[in-house]
């Protein structure tokens, strides 16, 4: 048996998201379909991270195995050739039988993007979050700061639609680093969240967040408070998914071969 890593990258808007759904188009199955053509084996792929409907990827991490004798470039170059133009392949490489896309990841890098100009350029409409208004972006940068440690993010994450099961999550959720900037053109702000992992909703809802501290709705300092009363209605709006890209990755480099 071998051990294959795929970086992907893709364009989420045409897709239901990464997960397989029945009947609907999906990162994950469009993948999946042509891996089992090239290796005529039930491939299973496993990603580091399901990411929703319209949310775009720069460096989502698939695995899988198989008993196929193609080497990983020629992995690349058919999966390439075979894939919808929205979705590319930007490496493969094979690992070790201990390497898990999702469970060998130490962190995660997501990126949301706000258009700030007044007339948004027709080829960025797909991947940004247009707010030409007002923004006390100084306050902003504030309240991303205090996001970084590990807190309970019950109130910036989607329920699951059942109460007894919000009540048995793990809402502690433990963020390395934030940066909020405007991009050297002017014209877009950016937030970087890097973490552990990630709850439903959760980079979406931060950044509506920030977004009512630059209204002034709320201050920085009701970002603590936040964590406190664990109550999803009183953070900000969860905002639309395609300003949204999973950046990056990160896992043990002990899976490399040698």
């Amino acid at each position: 048996m071998r051990y294959f890593k795929l970086t992907i990258a893709y364009d989420g808007t045409d897709f239901h998201g990464w997960q397989i759904q029945k009947n609907k188009p999906t990162v994950q199955g469009e993948i999946v379909s042509v891996l089992r053509r090239l290796t005529q084996e039930n491939v299973q792929l496993l990603g580091a991270g399901r990411t929703d409907a319209g949310v775009h990827a720069l460096g989502q991490v698939g695995s899988f195995r198989t008993q196929s004798h193609l080497s990983a470039l020629e992995f690349q170059r058919a999966l390439n050739a075979l894939l919808p133009p929205a979705i590319r392949i930007v490496e493969a490489e094979e690992t070790g039988p201990d390497f898990s896309a999702r469970w060998s990841a130490k962190g995660k890098i997501y990126r949301y993007r706000i258009y700030r100009g007044k007339v948004v350029p027709p080829m960025l409409w797909r991947y940004v979050l247009h707010y030409p208004f007002p923004l006390n972006e100084g306050a902003m940068k504030d309240a991303a700061a205090r996001f970084v440690g590990m807190h309970d993010f019950s109130s910036f994450a989607a329920s699951t639609g059942s109460e007894d099961d919000d009540k048995e999550r793990n809402m502690q959720r433990e963020i390395y680093a934030t940066e909020l900037k405007r991009t050297e053109d002017g014209e877009e702000l950016w937030f970087t969240v890097h973490g552990r992992s990630f709850l439903r909703y959760m980079v979406r809802k931060m950044v509506g967040t920030l977004l009512e501290v630059g209204r002034g709705k709320l201050q920085p300092e009701d970002i603590e408070r936040l964590y406190e009363i664990k109550d999803r209605s009183k953070s900000g709006p969860t905002v639309p998914p395609h300003g949204l890209f999973m950046v990056r990755v990160d896992h043990d480099e002990s899976y490399r071969l040698s």
